[in-house]
């Protein structure tokens, strides 16, 4: 069975969240750390903080976009106590 993924990485330089999706969740971290990922290339490193795994692509973008919503981003908050 193959999974899609929303994924949530936070800068290291600064703090700033990225929300993605992706089919290869450990190769798409890698290729946001290597900086090939043209949209946080300057903000390396990154950490995985927060990701789910979906059944199909379209609820993995669906999700995607929630998250970015300000709902999404105050659930991200909270999950994963980024106000601390």
């Amino acid at each position: 069975m193959n999974y899609y993924y929303t994924y949530v990485l936070r800068s290291s330089k600064d703090h700033k969240l990225y929300i993605g999706w992706t089919v290869d969740l450990i190769k798409r971290i890698n290729n946001h750390n290597k900086g090939i990922v043209e949209s946080t290339k300057n903000r390396r490193p990154l950490v995985l903080v927060y990701f789910e795994a979906c059944l199909n692509k379209d609820n993995a973008i669906k999700r995607e976009k929630q998250l970015k919503s300000g709902f999404g981003r105050a659930y991200l908050t909270r999950r994963i106590n980024l106000g601390r």
